[in-house]
């Protein structure tokens, strides 16, 4: 770059340089032209314009030590501590914004209305709402609270740490109001997840812009109510056009229902759209492909991404992996290590996981053992109980019962609940009852949920007293959440059903079906698995128990109103049992007919009588 000529240089050129924005290297010349000719103490518009550029710039840094060499003397102006404090701000760098807010009040210079914009702003980003209350109490002594902006500022750190009362009281003293004020309400009751609430504020905005709707979508996704914030996000259009933000919480709320054909309509947006065609778009994309059952349209979606980021790979590493394909995972990760790409946290838990559900004990071994030493990325919880959910799924327990009681933090319920859950698959008593001494310890609130991977495990060594005692605890701890519960999308409305199910408006039908399913498989050998089931039921009620099972109701539903050959779609929100499993590779052989099924863990693709999972789940 040629240098910038400085032939009879005056102030006022100068001012005309910086104002065209010039880069970093073009303003570090004027910055010393500056110096050299002593234009300093002569013109403080040089230096606001100068700090200016260095900002502008994301030089911090430099317009830092600019400020600090002037601020010695004479005092700066507001204007300047105003604009760092605003850069700070704006750049995430809110603990040095407030810094430099207490620098400013030592040296006796006062705050006007933009400083507590800034500051307050600033404090929506720290750990403690403590700091933002006492900026509240300065902004009320020096005269400013009423101000449109500061009030705004504080309504928006209230909502940041759901303080809804505060974030109320100073919406309900403004005496004007605009779409900022309401919105940061409606996020206030959104972040306190009081979605009700939020929706009432939300009614009575008299304007709302995109901002208004990506709070109300993105809050329902926080707080699992996926219906609503798809048909927000529907109701949205066509006053307003979709942001990345509310696309990514829209495709989160498809993968999260299974509801591909929504999902489908959010891509084609996208394609037709290439300015939101974003990393994070083609992140949520993969993700919800992956968890629709579509893994072939997730791995379309990666294929077309030119130079896919760490995210990119980590979502499309943690679909393989959900639908156990553990060796593609790593064939992934290896794509993405030869990249130069480093992985993080949940990359590896990715896939640790895919190792996991494939049985690849060898390679998940390397990969725990080195992800800190090669990648940097120090174990957490959640990698310790997916190495020991490994090793106890490939049977051997003792060395992952020493990985739980070795690891540097306290074993959680997950991890024991993985080591219980491997000694009911190797039918390993007590190691079972072992492991049942350290849940009891622990104060979960999810129990329950301990208590059926117990029962199971009596169950099928046939310890019928010892099922009886649990099933008696588990009567008295009864969770509407632990109720067997499948959803299937049919012309793109999501049907629910529960175990044993009477409310479906076709639910006559459908147990027709089921039962006309139930002859046509037996006749080619399935007979149902009751193991688990009550031993003091005769053998037709015990039948009877797991012919009603929810996923197996969804099933038959999505038999009798889809097309003939269509694939069928469950989401299921409990493990899959071993009866279940074994009716729906017999259903996908007899009906010809591809079943995905995502259950609590994974997913399972039944095809001409075989299961992806390949029975190792």
């Amino acid at each position: 770059m040629q240098p910038l000529a400085f032939s009879q240089i005056s102030g006022r050129f100068i001012s005309q340089l910086l104002s065209r924005r010039p880069r970093i290297s073009q303003i570090k010349q004027i910055h010393a032209q500056i110096i050299v000719r002593s234009l300093v103490s002569a013109r403080l518009s040089l230096i606001d314009s100068l700090i200016h550029c260095y900002l502008h710039s994301k030089s911090l840094n430099s317009a830092r030590i600019l400020f600090d060499n002037y601020r010695s003397s004479p005092p700066p102006p507001i204007l300047l501590w105003n604009l760092m404090m605003r850069a700070y701000s704006k750049l995430q760098h809110s603990s040095e914004a407030i810094n430099l807010f207490r620098l400013m009040i030592d040296t006796q210079a006062k705050p006007d209305d933009y400083t507590f914009t800034f500051v307050i702003t600033s404090c929506a980003h720290q750990d403690s709402v403590v700091c933002g209350r006492i900026i509240h109490g300065m902004a009320l002594k020096n005269g400013t609270f009423l101000n449109l902006y500061v009030a705004n500022s504080l309504i928006g750190m209230y909502a940041a740490f759901a303080r809804v009362d505060d974030a109320r009281e100073v919406f309900e003293e403004l005496s004007e109001t605009d779409v900022f004020s309401w919105t940061s309400l409606v996020s206030a009751y959104a972040k306190n997840r009081d979605m009700r609430k939020a929706g009432e504020v939300f009614c009575k905005m008299p304007v709302r812009n995109d901002v208004s709707w990506a709070v109300m979508i993105s809050g329902f996704v926080s707080s699992g109510r996926y219906t609503e914030a798809l048909r927000y996000f529907h109701d949205m259009f066509p006053e307003f056009e979709p942001n990345e933000a509310v696309l990514v919480c829209a495709l989160s709320a498809c993968a999260n229902l299974g509801s591909l054909d929504q999902g489908k309509w959010i891509h084609g947006y996208v394609d037709s759209n290439p300015s939101l065609q974003s990393s994070n778009a083609m992140t949520a994309l993969i993700d919800m492909y992956a968890k629709c059952g579509r893994i072939d349209c997730a791995y379309r979606v990666f294929d077309k991404i030119m130079r896919p980021d760490i995210h990119n790979y980590t979502s499309m590493i943690s679909g393989l992996s959900i639908h156990g394909l553990g060796e593609e995972a790593i064939h992934v990760f290896q794509r993405m290590l030869a990249e130069k790409l480093s992985p993080n946290d949940i990359t590896i838990l990715g896939v640790l996981n895919g190792c996991s559900h494939s049985g690849l004990v060898q390679q998940g071994s390397s990969i725990f053992y080195s992800m800190e030493s090669s990648w940097g990325v120090v174990p957490k919880i959640e990698h310790y109980g997916c190495y020991v959910d490994l090793l106890g799924r490939a049977g051997y327990l003792a060395k992952a019962f020493g990985i739980a009681k070795s690891m540097p933090f306290n074993p959680d319920v997950v991890v024991w609940r993985a080591l219980l859950s491997a000694c009911r698959i190797h039918s390993n008593l007590s190691f079972g009852e072992r492991i049942i001494s350290y849940l009891e310890q622990l104060d979960s609130g999810s129990f329950s949920g301990t208590n059926v991977l117990l029962s199971n495990l009596y169950a099928s060594l046939g310890k019928w007293e010892k099922v009886t005692q649990v099933r008696k605890v588990m009567g008295k701890q009864m969770n509407p959440a632990g109720i067997g519960c499948s959803w299937i999308e049919v012309g793109g409305v999501v049907h629910e059903f529960r175990v044993a199910d009477v409310l479906h408006p076709q639910i006559v039908e459908i147990r027709e079906k089921l039962g006309e399913i139930l002859n046509r498989v037996g006749v080619v050998g399935y007979a149902a698995d009751a193991t688990h089931v009550s031993f003091d039921l005769n053998e037709e009620d015990r039948e009877q128990a797991v012919a009603w099972h929810s996923e197996k109701l969804a099933v038959a539903f999505g038999l009798m109103s889809s097309v003939s050959g269509a694939s069928i779609r469950i989401m299921k929100n409990l493990r899959t049992c071993e009866d279940c499993h074994a009716v729906l590779k017999a259903i996908s052989k007899v009906y010809d007919r591809e079943i995905i099924v995502r259950d609590r863990a994974r997913f399972h693709t039944f095809k001409q009588g075989k299961c992806s999972c390949k029975d190792y789940w």
